[in-house]
C-alpha cells in the first residue's frame, strides 16, 4: 500500500503560478511512476504530468507542455508539480496516483491516488 497527500492548491490569477506536491508513504520502493491526474466539473479525469522514479523521465498532456514541470525529491519520498501560466481551464481537481506498473507513456496502472486538492484559476 501507498499513501499519498496532496498539498498546495488554492486560488491564483490567470498568468500565474502554482505548485502542488504529493508526499508519498508506505511501501514508496514500488511505485515505479507518479503522476498528476485532474478533473473538472462535468469532466473526465485526464493525466497531466508523469515521472518515472527510476530514472526521472517524464511525460506530459498536450494542453500543459511548456507550462508544467514534473518533479520528485527522493530524500522526502515527495513529488511535485510546478504550475506556470495558468489558465483558467486548467481549474480543477489535482490527484497524485503512483503506480507499480511501467506501461510506457500511458495514463494507465496507476493504482493508489490521493483525496486531491482544488486549484482555481480565475480571469
Amino acid at each position: 500500500q501507498v499513501q499519498l497527500v496532496e498539498s498546495g492548491g488554492g486560488s491564483v490569477q490567470a498568468r500565474g503560478s502554482l505548485r502542488l506536491s504529493c508526499a508519498a508513504s508506505g511501501n514508496t520502493y514500488s511505485s515505479v511512476r507518479m503522476g498528476w491526474f485532474r478533473q473538472a466539473p462535468g469532466k473526465e479525469r485526464e493525466g497531466v504530468a508523469a515521472i518515472y522514479t527510476g530514472g526521472g523521465r517524464t511525460y506530459y498532456a498536450d494542453s500543459v507542455k511548456g507550462r508544467f514541470t514534473i518533479s520528485q525529491d527522493k530524500a522526502k519520498n515527495t513529488v511535485y508539480l510546478q504550475m506556470n501560466s495558468l489558465k483558467p481551464e486548467d481549474t480543477a481537481m489535482y490527484y497524485c496516483a503512483a503506480s507499480p506498473n511501467l506501461f510506457g507513456g500511458s495514463w494507465n496502472g496507476f493504482d493508489y491516488w490521493g483525496q486531491g486538492t482544488q486549484v482555481t484559476v480565475f480571469s
